[in-house]
């Protein structure tokens, strides 16, 4: 609110009468900086042309502009329109308060005036006036400070967006060179990475509301699933192509080693590991539990440890439901494949033995769209790759 040298608000009078003026003028001059005005245009043209200002005492009658027009004109001025207003009037009905209220006036004092009246009215009003003033500049000082605070996590929440893409291109990459090794080792495992891949996904996103299994498989644990199979059999680039590539059964030595294969992956994938920050959620870490655990059994024959039932992570036996799917469906060197329904058969007769009872039910429920997965990624004729 502006204010003159001494501290004192600026009070504008505007009435036609000389002596109605001379008189306000000594009510107020002692507590305020009082400016006189004896026409609507005069009034206008100090109010507009930016002379100091902080109350308007506006007579309603008087000659070419009066008090309401006057009124209309200040309020209509986004620039001058706050300034209370307060008239001046010898008007004693409600619809002329109506009209003036209508206008956008603060308040009446009606002629002839009490001086006690006055001082009180001018008083509360510039109070009332200063108290909005300072609460719309302190709502604008808010509303810039809400607005840099939200600028401010606007590029945060830029920058984090960019560092997970990062992240997670990362990510991709890693599994990619991961399943790159894999692949140059064996000609078979390409399309069965490509095939087990979907089989988990497919799996897991039918029992995520299951209540055994709700709050593991979120969306990112989902997700995180599908990157992550194809480095189930990382561990088999550790195993001699004698034993890898042997055209027929394995002898209890040779299978032996096979097995090493899950510690072998297992080992790979925590050496990857350690080159991550020490205190960072490695997204590798379902990538080992599936390299090490994807050939354990629920009731425990199975290796490298023996585990049994939900000491096994989920991980490991989803994906020994999708490895195993596909180890019948596919043709080896050292045996024919089987059918969809042979191979779905085999899997729900080991249910509860080999496999998780409630994934091998579900598994049941979505035979067909394993099978659809096994036609999308078939492998191809096969040349000798020695040519």
């Amino acid at each position: 609110m502006p204010l003159n040298a001494n501290g004192r608000s600026h009070v504008l009078v505007v009435d036609d009468q000389p002596d109605n003026l001379l008189i306000l003028e000594d009510m107020l001059g002692e507590e305020h900086a009082v400016h006189t005005a004896d026409s609507g245009r005069e009034a206008l043209a100090w109010v507009e042309g930016g002379e100091p200002v902080d109350l308007v005492l506006l007579d309603v009658m008087m000659p070419d502009l009066d008090g309401f027009e006057v009124c209309r004109r200040l309020k209509a001025n986004a620039a001058v329109r706050d300034i209370p207003v307060i008239f001046l009037t010898t008007l004693q009905s409600a619809d002329d308060e109506e009209r003036g209220l209508s206008l956008g006036d603060e308040d009446f004092i009606h002629k002839p005036f009490s001086p006690a009246v006055v001082i009180a009215r001018v008083r509360n009003h510039l109070a009332l006036s200063r108290a909005s003033r300072l609460l719309r500049l302190r709502n604008e000082d808010l509303e810039l400070a809400v607005a840099e605070r939200t600028r401010r996590m606007l590029a945060q929440s830029e920058e984090l967006m960019r560092r997970k893409l990062e992240l997670i291109a990362a990510q991709d990459a890693t599994i990619t060179a991961f399943c790159a090794l894999a692949e140059a080792r064996d000609y078979e495992t390409g399309n069965h990475i490509r095939r087990t891949q979907h089989y988990v996904r497919t799996l897991a996103e039918r029992v995520r509301e299951h209540p055994r299994f709700r709050a593991e498989l979120t969306d990112e644990a989902i997700q995180l699933l599908f990157k992550s199979a194809p480095l189930h059999d990382i561990g088999k680039v550790a195993v001699p192509d004698a034993v890898l590539l042997k055209p027929g059964k394995l002898d209890r030595d040779e299978w032996e080693v096979m097995k090493r294969h899950t510690v072998f992956g297992r080992d790979a994938i925590l050496q990857a590991e350690e080159s991550l920050p020490p205190d960072s959620d490695s997204f590798l870490k379902t990538a080992r539990e599936i390299a090490y655990g994807h050939h354990e059994r629920w009731a425990g024959s199975g290796y490298p440890e023996g585990l049994a039932g939900d000491a096994i992570p989920l991980s490991a036996r989803i994906m020994a439901v999708a490895d195993v799917y596909d180890a019948l469906i596919s043709k080896r060197v050292y045996k024919s494949a089987f059918g969809h329904e042979e191979a779905v058969a085999l899997i729900m007769r080991d249910r509860g033995t080999h496999f998780d009872p409630d994934l091998a039910d579900a598994f049941h429920d979505i035979r067909a769209d394993f099978r659809a997965i096994a036609e999308r990624f078939s492998d191809p004729p096969r040349t000798d790759p020695g040519l």
